[in-house]
């Protein structure tokens, strides 16, 4: 069982205000799981900015199927990194383009190289980069 600690914070009424309107258009039954989540995610980006930190993470891409080889550029390059690629996901969304959602787990510099060669193939039209890690919420 997880030991919860209260303690207290001074915040300008106004950006109190701002925060409490924003998270409940996202759907925070309260200010304590905000907050929590906001320390979560500050402890992933600290944990990405060591280059040897193992972490887990998903590129999503666009991209032309039509474009001279591309299919088999992608396909080629997730084989040659199957140790840190865990699965794929192909999703046709019309005649021209394709979704592709990659999860990974490695090294932040190996998911990083990955990521960056990936979403800067030749007909790649948009690319991004989830980071997160395991480590943070055990």
């Amino acid at each position: 069982m997880v030991t919860l600690k209260r303690f207290g914070i001074s915040i300008e009424e106004d950006l109190l205000d701002k925060f409490d309107k924003l998270i409940a258009s996202k759907g925070y039954e309260n200010r304590s799981e905000a907050f929590r989540d906001i320390a979560r995610d500050l402890l992933v980006k600290q944990k990405w900015s060591d280059p040897n930190a193992e972490a887990v993470g998903t590129i999503a891409i666009i991209y032309d199927h039509h474009k001279r080889e591309i299919s088999d550029k992608l396909t080629e390059f997730q084989h040659h990194h199957h140790v840190n690629i865990l699965s794929a996901m192909h999703i046709h969304l019309d005649e021209k383009f394709c979704l592709e959602v990659i999860a990974l787990r490695g090294k932040v510099k190996d998911i990083q190289h990955i990521a960056d060669h990936i979403i800067g193939t030749k007909g790649v039209k948009h690319g991004k980069l989830t980071a997160t890690t395991i480590e943070e919420f055990k």
